[in-house]
């Protein structure tokens, strides 16, 4: 690992004090910090102090077993998306499925080769870091967004979607609303190619709307939703009539115009980089320029005139 890579907490958490020894030995000559629990109910008590960068978690234990552990982790907000790998002897297929099922990303068997956990370690590792950046990126452009489980589930907002909920649903469960709402419209569109551009309004009762957008999904059961009010103006839209875009067209062309690299493009709309360039290559042919350099100084005076107007 690199010395970047060595600078991460690991929470492992095994009932066997023999698994624990082996993994905390292993773990710290690569220079990770580890910290211990020998239960769920330990692990969630660590977790709620300090947040770790990735748990390794033993399925079957005494007590609260990985699998309701991982479910209680996942509830908690500042460790819904640290990666979750699971260490057991189980190996049927239904053990493999649930361990996916209750939020972990990958499946290690034991004995644990070690090999084969510093590199699933690393690979989920970036990936987390590439999703907390995306993240970082959409707060810090200021969009109301939030991403929702197929069950409706609010997974993460922005702050700025978290304060245009507070104004316009005072005194009520928000959370709890949206995926009222949300649930049964995804279950009718269960099968869809693709319901990126769908939307449905929600009315809490108080006389206040909110349309949700759908961005399309940017994760296994992760949708991302656009929160609007009525009279928004939001930016991509006044380049996809503009120019004539898609709604993912117009997206990519908003990324580029605020410099974003395809790569940040693709991690923030949830896009592999082809995806981005075929995107791209629509993008140019309908502003009849060459490069994302003309494309960006369009988009944007087209932006700024927008303001002025």
């Amino acid at each position: 690992m690199s010395e970047v890579e060595k600078q991460y907490i690991a929470l492992v958490v095994d009932d066997s004090i023999e698994s624990l020894s082996f993994l905390t030995t292993a773990l710290e000559a690569e220079g990770v910090t580890v910290l211990l629990a020998r239960s769920g109910e330990a692990a969630l008590s660590i977790a709620g102090k300090i947040v770790p960068d990735i748990i390794l978690m033993d399925a079957v234990m005494p007590g609260l077993d990985g699998f309701e552990t991982c479910t209680r982790l996942k509830a908690m907000s500042s460790v819904a998306q640290v990666p979750v790998i699971f260490m057991t002897g189980l190996t049927e297929t239904e053990h493999i499925v649930h361990a996916l099922d209750v939020g972990g990303v990958d499946y290690l068997t034991k004995p644990i080769n070690l090999d084969e956990l510093r590199a699933r370690i690393r690979v989920h590792l970036a990936n987390a870091r590439r999703a907390q950046s995306a993240r970082v990126a959409l707060d810090a452009a200021g969009r109301h967004l939030m991403a929702l489980s197929s069950g409706g589930v609010t997974l993460w907002a922005t702050p700025q979607a978290g304060k245009l909920l507070e104004r316009t649903m005072p005194g009520m469960d928000a959370a709890a609303f949206i995926a009222a709402q949300v649930r049964p419209w995804l279950d009718a569109r269960a099968g869809a190619n693709s319901i990126a551009g769908d939307s449905l309004m929600l009315e809490p009762g108080n006389g206040a709307r909110i349309q949700l957008m759908c961005l399309g999904m940017i994760g296994a059961d992760e949708y991302l939703f656009r929160l609007l009010t009525p009279g928004d103006e939001n930016q991509d839209g006044i380049l996809r009539r503009q120019f004539g875009l898609t709604q993912r067209e117009s997206e990519v062309l908003l990324w580029i115009a605020r410099g974003k690299s395809n790569r940040d493009i693709g991690d923030i709309l949830g896009l592999s980089p082809r995806t981005v360039n075929k995107h791209l290559e629509q993008v140019y042919s309908k502003l009849g320029v060459e490069n994302r350099a003309s494309a960006a100084i369009r988009a944007t005076h087209v932006l700024q005139s927008s303001l002025e107007d």
